[in-house]
């Protein structure tokens, strides 16, 4: 139940704050507006401020045709007199509504394309940081935040067009009002301020909950989702593990349900309160009015336009102290979108940098000391020092932690050492063009992905910045021993891997691992770092994808091959033992199994699992072995 954790959410909702930054808020939405569609932005923007003129201009028709209608002289003269006022009301009322039928039209193009271009940036973002960053909590944290961000840029084309809607139509009521009797312009304010309090202070109250059970929430969708997930069915089923599950999502969703009841009594409390104030401050308006009549201060058509313009600056400034409200709690959210852009640039990959050379002899590790962020614990590498040379097979062998998979991401560009250098022929791996790096390398990962694609595509993700070829995607699949698979296939390579999707199919974990070998056989990288490829395999497909890799080496590409299996080393041209973060021993299989260290030992393990007799049935004695 520790997921609800956070600390200092970002908080800025206060009426003062809300003012000053309404221009930047509808800056930055007509921002957005214009790069996801300008013509359509331009109309959403026109329309509305067009309805906002309408309105005042209807308002001013009224107070004419009141005027009109309770002057001097016969009723016939007086509704003469009142026609043209008339037709300009109806001809108002007849252009707001193509105007805002205009803008329905032009808003239903826009906001689609605005979430969709901040998904993209929030996508494109955060796919270009450091690997450290993803599994980074805090930054996770920013990432599951901002993606409500995209959601409400869309929302904020709604409420920026009808702020701006309203402020024209409050302006027109707040104008009239004044030339009528200056009193009633700060009464109409006082009728308003309840509403702008309550929902303030609601907005306040909801943004804060969101930050801190937004974690909470995805834990609990995480837990849901387990229990209909394909991967995990078969175990849920056999160990009994849905009872479990449910009861965690059970415990989790009411623990949520206590915080929305907590946000629903104080909202109707806040609300009550509100209502109350609104309610006398309407009362004071019309008994101030009433008051001024009684009194001549005003004629009889002066009032019945002030009642109108009451009414329309009163909803007009109720309309837009909740818009504003509205834009400005979704802003809060494009606010941590616009946070994560700017956190993501610092945490990116870099762009640019030493070329390394054309045909590098070697890559050397210098000192190398590594640990992963937030982890207080031992280095998962400390000072290693070591060679890789180019052009043949290199093993990393060790047992668990003890740090290969770690140095193959190094390796790999994935990470930065915290201390050391690791040299391609003397030039340092920190300084290098990251995307030159990456282009050098191809990876086998024991956890590679399994794409929820077609088989083909499965194959040419290895490299997608590159034309596919049928000769380059039919040379990896043989490369790698996939032809079989493929040949089962229902559609060959045009079978979707994802069984839980129609027409979709599923591999087995060995036939998983052949088509991942075949990916990074399509990459075509200079140097091919497998890790654990034979774990899914049986004894006999094993020994095939060992050949494979052979002849990849013979070749004459690099393998950098990390296994538990040592047997499957011996013809490595130079093997690295790791233990506990730390290079203990290196050379020839056969040098290594002489020097009796640390190899000699886990191979002994290995092989004793083999060449151990089988144990007798209860109550048997085992025969004597010859000799």
């Amino acid at each position: 139940m520790g997921w609800n954790r956070h600390s200092e959410a970002f908080l800025e909702l206060n009426f003062r704050a809300m003012i000053t930054r309404l221009p930047a808020l509808l800056a930055s939405t007509l921002r957005l507006a214009l790069r996801a569609d300008r013509r359509a932005a331009r109309t959403v923007l026109v329309t509305q401020v067009a309805q906002g003129l309408a309105q005042a201009v209807s308002l001013l028709a009224v107070n004419s045709v009141l005027g009109r209608l309770l002057g001097d002289g016969t009723m016939e003269e007086r509704l003469r007199g009142a026609a043209p006022a008339l037709v300009t009301v109806a001809a108002v009322a007849l252009a707001s509504a193509l105007l805002r039928a205009a803008s329905v039209y032009a808003a239903g193009r826009l906001e689609p394309k605005v979430e969709r271009v901040a998904t993209e940036l929030y996508l494109e973002r955060a796919a270009a940081v450091e690997l450290a960053a993803i599994e980074d909590h805090a930054f996770h944290k920013l990432l599951d935040t901002a993606r409500y961000g995209a959601a409400s840029a869309r929302r904020m084309i709604a409420y920026g067009s009808r702020v701006v809607n309203a402020m024209i139509s409050l302006v027109a009521a707040a104008g009239v009002l004044t030339v009528l009797h200056p009193v009633l312009l700060p009464l109409l304010m006082t009728m308003t301020l309840p509403s702008a309090w309550s929902a303030l202070t609601n907005a306040r109250r909801r943004y804060a909950s969101f930050h801190t059970w937004v974690q909470h929430a995805r834990a609990g969708h995480l837990i849901g989702d387990l229990l209909t997930e394909p991967g995990a069915a078969p175990e849920i089923r056999v160990h009994g593990v849905g009872p479990f599950l449910l009861r965690h999502f059970r415990a989790m969703a009411e623990t949520a349900e206590t915080e929305q009841a907590r946000l629903a009594r104080l909202a109707a409390r806040t609300g009550l309160v509100a209502a109350v104030w609104t309610g006398l401050a309407t009362v004071t308006t019309y008994a101030t009015l009433g008051g001024l009549l009684l009194a001549g201060a005003m004629a009889l058509s002066v009032a019945g336009t002030a009642v109108l313009a009451i009414g329309t600056g009163s909803a007009s400034l109720n309309t837009l102290v909740l818009e504003v409200n509205q834009l400005h709690e979704e802003a809060l959210f494009v606010g941590d979108l616009e946070r994560l852009y700017v956190e993501a640039a610092e945490r990116a990959i870099p762009v640019g940098g030493l070329p390394l050379p054309d045909d590098p002899r070697e890559i050397r590790f210098e000192n190398v000391t590594f640990r992963y962020p937030g982890d207080a614990t031992r280095p998962a590498l400390d000072d290693v020092s070591l060679t890789l040379p180019l052009g043949g097979i290199v093993a990393l062998v060790g047992e668990n932690g003890s740090g290969k998979t770690t140095l193959v991401k190094l390796l790999a560009g994935l990470y930065k050492p915290e201390r050391g250098r690791i040299l391609w022929d003397g030039v340092d791996a920190a300084a290098a063009d990251r995307r030159l790096l990456a282009e050098r390398i191809a990876m086998v990962a024991q956890d590679f992905k399994r794409w929820p694609f077609t088989a083909r595509v499965n194959v040419v993700l290895g490299r997608p910045s590159a034309p596919v070829s049928e000769e380059r995607l039919a040379e990896s699949v043989a490369e790698a021993g996939a032809e079989p698979v493929i040949a089962d296939l229902p559609r060959g390579l045009d079978t979707l891997l994802a069984r839980h999707f129609s027409g979709g199919h599923e591999l087995s974990g060995g036939q998983w691992q052949r088509l991942g070998i075949a990916r990074a056989a399509y990459r075509r990288g200079r140097i091919l770092v497998v890790d654990e490829p034979t774990a899914a395999l049986d004894a006999r497909a094993e020994v095939e994808v060992f050949d494979r890799i052979r002849a990849l080496a013979d070749s004459g590409q690099t393998v950098v091959l990390i296994t538990h299996r040592l047997a499957s080393v011996r013809h490595a041209d130079l093997v690295h033992v790791l233990d506990q973060g730390k290079l203990v021993e290196s050379g020839a299989p056969d040098e290594l199994l002489a020097a009796g260290g640390l190899y000699a030992e886990l191979y002994a393990l290995q092989a004793d699992q083999f060449s151990a007799p089988l144990a007798p049935p209860a109550g048997e004695v085992p025969a004597p072995r010859p000799g």
